[in-house]
C-alpha cells in the first residue's frame, strides 16, 4: 500500500497510511484528515496485514482489526 487508503466501518469512513512499520489511522472531515493514531502492523493479525498488502479494504480480518483501533481511540477519549 504506496498512497492512502479509505476505508468504511459501521458507515463512518477512516483513512489509511502507512508509516514505516506503523498505519495511520485517520478520519475523513471534508477534504481533510484527522489523525487519530498510529498502530504498529505488527499488532494486527497477520490476515489484516495481508489485506492492506493486498489493498483490500473490504476483508473482513482487516475490518475487525480496525473497528478494535476505532474502538480503543473512542474509549481513550479521542
Amino acid at each position: 500500500m504506496s498512497d492512502d487508503m479509505t476505508i468504511s466501518i459501521d458507515s463512518e469512513k477512516y483513512v489509511l497510511r502507512r508509516d514505516g512499520e506503523g498505519l495511520q489511522v485517520g478520519r475523513r472531515n471534508g477534504d481533510d484528515v484527522a489523525w487519530l493514531d498510529t498502530v504498529d502492523l505488527s499488532l494486527l493479525p497477520e490476515p489484516a496485514r495481508q489485506a492492506l498488502d493486498r489493498g483490500d479494504t473490504s476483508d473482513g480480518a482487516l475490518l475487525t482489526a480496525l473497528r478494535g483501533v476505532v474502538q480503543a481511540e473512542v474509549e481513550r477519549g479521542g
